[in-house]
């Protein structure tokens, strides 16, 4: 299994698939290579830019049909010799039952769609916690979306005993279903702003006249933190590197106009890792989560990816932790600083499809931070447009200084991009265009919050130097895109509350 691909159409596809092709181990002399199934439309022109390592299956569309024949006749062409699908869907949608049909289900890292039901629904999913053992909100409850008066009733009952609640769209919303109620006031305006978002989806699921089934949890305090869990049909499993997302548009709380996306940045590790979180993670979330999944005939070679809330002492101590979802893909961006700290991402997905995770570990770079900051579409354009992730101006020209950005160490990871080889090369093709990752050490006498500072400065000095832009239709000077600047400030701010 030396020839892995990562399926899908986003940068973490692209740069797992470089990573496994180009960093080194220390402890495992196998060589891997990585390749992409499908991809986007700029990646194979951006591969060849850049000289990288990466080779590319091609798929008709990206329907599960067109995926699942693409896979499967490279698995039996022996043109492909594993493969790990990173977008939810084509796991609820039954990739990994095709792949098992044909007869190569020791060669995908997933669930198949009996399992995926653990992201897919997230009810069902407090249902198999509680079995499970697994800590929750201390409390939560489903009630009729279509109910006002109950979700109402709910959500007063939790401000009173806990300070506030969390709606949720139970199914699939790529990280975005999540509403948080902090005061009465707040009730109708948040109820209202998620029905209008899901109504659409809940009639697809539900009918028009539902139920319409919604999850109400009880507000859970503390740092949130979620862990990348790669996991063998044994049930051998390792705990990669953490990341802190950054999921919201702008900095400060999320809100009607600061809406959760898919995600505008990430740092890896995230600023309260401790070895001891790590151990906790394992034995209170891991371990109960994998036996429960052996239990009902669910295990086999998947990625977990928990969400959490911890409480810490003054010292940093984790004290307690608990789930507030589960996913079964990597996080994006989060993957992406994730993955550029490892030295074996190759090695651990080969030993997860052999069931022998056991014996190894992952070779983290362990003085190390890495940070992901995505490139997002701006406003403006013909039409007025907002911006992402509302309404985005497409098809403009993509401009790069690869030198400036080689010498300074900086990595860029196409997205939302588009390839036009006769016209001028690469164009936005709107929302996340792009992102730029950086590594850098920790050296003796340093804080990883004066680093995290000088790396997030670096990456906006080459966004405020133009040295990747999207060139706005009406002005020929100008950049349309847009990032956040707060990426990885998360490192100062734990060193001066955790200060003694």
């Amino acid at each position: 299994m030396k020839k892995i691909a990562f399926a899908g159409t986003d940068g973490r596809t692209l740069l797992w698939a470089q990573v496994v092709s180009t960093a080194k181990s220390d402890t495992c002399p196998d060589e891997f290579h990585g390749m992409v199934v499908r991809g986007t439309p700029a990646m194979p022109a951006f591969v060849r830019q850049m000289n990288w390592p990466v080779t590319f299956v091609p798929t008709p569309s990206n329907s599960l049909q067109d995926y699942g024949a693409a896979i499967i006749g490279a698995l039996r062409g022996g043109e492909i010799d594993a493969v790990v699908p990173m977008p939810e869907g084509l796991l609820f949608e039954g990739l990994v039952d095709q792949v098992e049909a044909a007869g190569f289900g020791d060669r995908i890292v997933g669930l198949n769609r009996a399992g995926a039901f653990i992201e897919a629904d997230k009810i069902k999913c407090k249902d198999l916690c509680r079995e499970a053992g697994i800590p929750v909100a201390d409390e939560w409850t489903e009630v009729d979306a279509l109910k006002y008066e109950d979700v109402l009733e709910t959500c007063l009952a939790y401000i009173a005993s806990y300070g506030g609640a969390v709606l949720k769209y139970p199914y699939s919303a790529g990280g975005k279903g999540a509403r948080i109620i902090l005061n009465t006031w707040q009730i109708r305006e948040v109820y209202q702003t998620l029905f209008e978002d899901y109504k659409k989806d809940y009639k697809a699921a539900c009918g028009k006249k539902g139920p319409w089934p919604l999850l109400v949890e009880s507000l859970m305090s503390g740092v949130e933190i979620s862990f990348t869990i790669l996991v063998d049909r044994h049930g051998h499993f390792q705990i990669l590197p953490t990341a802190m997302d950054y999921p919201e548009r702008f900095p400060g709380p999320a809100s009607k106009d600061n809406p959760v996306t898919g995600g505008m940045g990430a740092i890896s590790p995230h600023p309260i890792e401790t070895p001891e979180l790590i151990e906790m993670a394992g034995e209170r979330i891991a371990k109960p989560l994998v036996e429960q999944l052996r239990q009902r005939g669910l295990l086999r070679p998947c990625i977990l990816y928990p969400g959490c809330f911890v409480s810490l002492s003054s010292d940093m101590r984790p004290l307690k932790i608990r789930v507030s979802e589960v996913n079964i893909r990597p996080g994006e961006p989060e993957a992406q600083p994730v993955a550029r700290r490892l030295r074996n991402l190759g090695a651990l997905v080969k030993a997860a499809l052999e069931g022998t995770l056991e014996t190894v570990a992952p070779e983290v770079r362990e003085n190390q931070l890495s940070m992901c900051v995505a490139l997002v579409t701006g406003p403006g354009g013909p039409d007025g447009q907002k911006g992402y992730p509302w309404s985005c101006t497409k098809l403009e020209p993509v401009e790069i200084d690869y030198k400036y950005m080689r010498g300074k160490g900086i990595q860029i990871i196409p997205s939302a991009m588009a390839y036009e080889e006769a016209a001028s090369g690469f164009k936005s093709d709107g929302t996340r265009v792009a992102y730029l990752n950086l590594n850098a050490t920790v050296k003796d006498g340093d804080s990883r919050g004066v680093v995290a500072d000088r790396m997030s400065n670096k990456l906006q000095n080459a966004f405020n130097g133009r040295r990747i832009r999207v060139v706005p239709r009406e002005d020929a000077d100008g950049n349309r895109l847009d990032l956040r600047r707060d990426i990885g400030r998360h490192f100062s701010a734990a060193e001066e509350i955790f200060k003694a």
